[in-house]
This record gives structure tokens, C-alpha cells and sequence, in this order.
């Protein structure tokens, strides 16, 4: 056996067996489905005042473009709800055809059942129990809601949210466990509370005539622990659709770690068939970069594939240029640019790998195991950069001109790979 073969047996022995997705009904949205066998579906929420059509518009393209393949967004009043049927308009107009959720809070009842343009433009409905109302009032406000969506054949989310809990509920679970010989703690009896009104909720949906292929639960909360328990056990529960993200993530990297740890853990698990990244953007950022996250999780995990890879060392002592730096910045941002071209015209080409190194340590490795790499000189090193293709070192680039002439090598070797 070869060095090189036991190298790779040992890379095959070491790597993480996929997951093994958990049954569940698929979902059909639109054009997209959700569950089943589906690959996992990113999706993200607009933040624009939804009666700004232009706004609202604009940036549901944005994020579509990034790649979310559902957008919601707020249906909170009547301007709201008379601007869906012109958005999904604007939209389809522009060749734009990523399906519109409708989240709908305290008054969805009234706004669905006034404009029906609305709820026949909206691909699906979120309904958030613990806003629907209380009592009485609360049973009939959320009987017209699903009855719309069942007039209407539109798939709901039943999305339960800890900020907004059905405070009857957790009330009546409370005074259970206090009669209890060992009661639970508090926590407990939240998390109980989660998963309670979700399936309690959709079995009420069921009754009045919703389909199980026309719902998906979510159960979302804000500490990472405590979500990774209520979906575990929610899961084991049902085999509806599951909706996973951690609601309120926060900022910057805050957000991006919390919501990867909790929804790492989870679809690992099996766990989860759609995905959103509640990213808090900062002032004038932008909302795309929830997306972005989203499917980095996912392409780290190796559970799907959404743009080329950029594999790039975090330099040292040894790499004191920037120059790398850049150039792997640069590569990986043209990548995910070129994207939307290359998606139809070089199928596959989302799974490429291009390494971008900074010195001889471990340059000439990575670049051989990626599609494409080049190895920059270090500090002392001999102002060359070998290329690598496939394995094999094919020139070695010098001069001014690396960035430039590495990039059509790029550009060459998708065209000729992939097209």
C-alpha cells in the first residue's frame, strides 16, 4: 500500500457518517418541498415595512438571490395585507419565483379573511399560537385561519415561540406538576409547554380539516440547550415537517456561533428540514448574510452543496503578507458571485474545492487534495506560487500578476470540468 493510500483510508475511517434524516411528511410549498426526501430548504424573513412595495420587493430579490429559497414576510395590517398580491406580481414580473410566507400575529384571522388576494398569493401561512388569542375568542380566531388555508389549499406553519408562549396552557401544566409527588422544575415545564402546543395545535388543525402533508411545526427558542431539548423531544414525538431556528440569535458572531451549535447538534441528529438563521443584521447591513450562514451550516456539515468551497490556512509567522489573505477573500467572494450564472450552465460546480494557501507548511498538501490550489510563498520562501489541479502541479504563477492569472485558471477549469 502506498503512503498516499493510507492516507485516505485513514481520511475515510476519520470522517463523520451523514445523518440520517428523520421520517417526515414532505410538504410542498410553492415550488419547493419541504420534508420527505427533500435536501433541507434555507429560508429567511424580509425586516421592510411589507406596505412599501418597492422595499419589500427589493429585498425579497436580494434574498433570493443569495439563495434563500422561502421568504416570509410580516402581514400585520391591512396596508400589509393589500400590498401581497402586487409584491408576488412585481415579483413573478421579474422572472423572481421564490414562494412568500405570510406571518401573521394577533390579527391574521381578520386580515386573511379580508383580503383574499393575500391569502391566495402567499404560498404558506405561519400562525403563532400564543398570539391567535385567548379563550373563546382564541379557538374561533384560529379556526379561520386554518379554514382559509384550507379554502385555499396553503401549507401553515404552526410556529410556537417561547417569547410568546400560550400563557393558558403553561397555567394548566404548572398546576399539574404541582400535584405531582416529584414535581419538575420550571424549565421542564416550559419545554413541555413548547412541544405541548405544537402538537396540540396541529392536531386541532387536522381536526378542522388541514392535512398532515399541509403542516410544519416549529418550536423555537433562544438558549442553545434549551432548543436542542425541545426539538429532540418534539421529533420523537411526530413525524410532521420541522422547522429549526434559534429565534433572537443576536449580532455579528454571537449569532452566527449560537445558531450553528444549536442547529449543528440537531441535524446531526437527523433532525430538521428547513432552516433560517435569525441573524440581528447591524445598522444598514446586510439581511443577506442570515442566508449566507444558513448555508454554510449546511455545506460544513456536508449536507448540501451551495458554492464552491475556498479552503484557506489562517496564516502565522510564516505568512506575514496579507497577499493570500486577499486573494482568498477575493476568490471565495467571486465564487458565490458567479453562482447564479454558473448554477444551470455547470451543474456540480457547487462542489468544488479551491485552496488558497499562504506558505510551503501545508500549501502544497491542501492544494493537491482540493479541485484547484495555489500555494503562495511564505516569508523567505521563493517569490513562486505553484498551481495544482487535480493532484498534479501543472505551472507555477510569479510576477505581479498572480491574483489576475489565478482566477482564469479557475474560470478555465469550470468550464472545462463542469460545463
Amino acid at each position: 500500500m502506498t503512503a498516499s493510500q493510507q492516507t485516505d483510508d485513514i481520511l475515510m475511517t476519520a470522517r463523520l457518517d451523514s445523518p440520517t434524516r428523520r421520517p417526515s411528511r414532505a410538504v410542498t410549498v410553492g415550488r419547493v418541498v419541504i420534508g420527505g426526501r427533500a435536501p433541507i430548504v434555507v429560508q429567511s424573513m424580509t425586516n421592510t415595512d411589507t406596505a412599501n412595495i418597492e422595499a419589500t420587493v427589493r429585498q425579497v430579490a436580494q434574498l433570493a438571490q443569495a439563495g434563500s429559497e422561502l421568504v416570509r414576510i410580516t402581514v400585520n395590517s391591512e396596508a400589509a395585507a393589500g400590498a401581497v398580491a402586487s409584491i408576488r406580481d412585481r415579483l413573478d414580473a421579474r422572472g423572481i419565483d421564490v414562494p412568500l410566507i405570510g406571518d401573521f400575529h394577533f390579527n391574521g384571522h381578520k386580515l386573511l379573511s379580508g383580503h383574499p388576494e393575500c391569502a391566495q398569493a402567499l404560498a404558506k401561512y405561519r400562525i403563532n399560537p400564543g398570539n391567535v388569542g385567548r379563550g373563546k375568542k382564541r379557538d374561533e380566531q384560529y379556526a379561520t385561519m386554518i379554514e382559509t388555508a384550507c379554502r385555499y389549499d396553503k401549507p401553515v406553519r404552526i410556529g410556537v415561540n417561547w417569547g410568546s408562549l400560550d400563557q393558558e396552557l403553561v397555567v394548566r401544566l404548572m398546576d399539574e406538576n404541582r400535584q405531582c409527588a416529584e414535581p419538575a422544575d420550571s424549565s421542564a415545564i416550559i419545554h413541555q409547554a413548547m412541544v405541548s402546543s405544537a402538537l396540540e395545535n396541529a392536531a386541532r388543525a387536522e381536526q378542522l380539516g388541514l392535512g398532515r402533508d399541509k403542516i410544519i411545526l416549529s418550536v423555537k427558542m433562544s438558549g442553545v440547550q434549551d432548543l436542542i431539548s425541545v426539538y429532540r423531544s418534539l421529533a420523537g414525538q411526530c413525524d410532521y415537517a420541522l422547522h429549526l431556528g434559534l429565534t433572537e440569535a443576536g449580532m455579528g458572531a454571537r449569532g452566527m456561533v449560537a445558531s450553528s451549535a444549536a442547529l449543528a447538534v440537531l441535524l446531526q441528529q437527523g433532525i430538521g428540514d428547513t432552516i433560517r438563521v435569525s441573524l440581528t443584521p447591524e445598522p444598514g447591513g446586510n439581511r443577506s448574510q442570515e442566508v449566507i450562514v444558513a448555508q454554510e451550516i449546511l455545506q460544513s456539515m456536508g449536507l448540501r452543496s451551495f458554492t464552491p468551497s475556498v479552503i484557506a490556512c489562517p496564516g502565522c509567522g510564516r505568512t506575514s503578507s496579507e497577499y493570500f489573505q486577499k486573494l482568498a477573500q477575493d476568490i471565495q467572494q467571486y465564487l458565490r458571485g458567479q453562482m447564479p450564472q454558473w448554477h444551470n450552465r455547470y451543474p456540480g460546480v457547487e462542489n468544488m474545492t479551491v485552496a488558497v494557501m499562504g506558505c510551503v507548511v501545508n500549501g502544497p498538501g491542501e492544494s493537491k487534495h482540493a479541485n484547484i490550489g495555489i500555494s503562495l510563498p511564505g516569508t523567505g520562501e521563493r517569490p513562486v506560487a505553484p498551481v495544482y489541479i487535480d493532484g498534479e502541479k501543472t505551472v507555477t504563477l510569479k510576477g505581479e500578476r498572480i491574483a489576475e492569472e489565478f482566477q482564469q485558471l479557475v474560470n478555465d477549469y469550470v468550464q472545462s470540468t463542469y460545463g
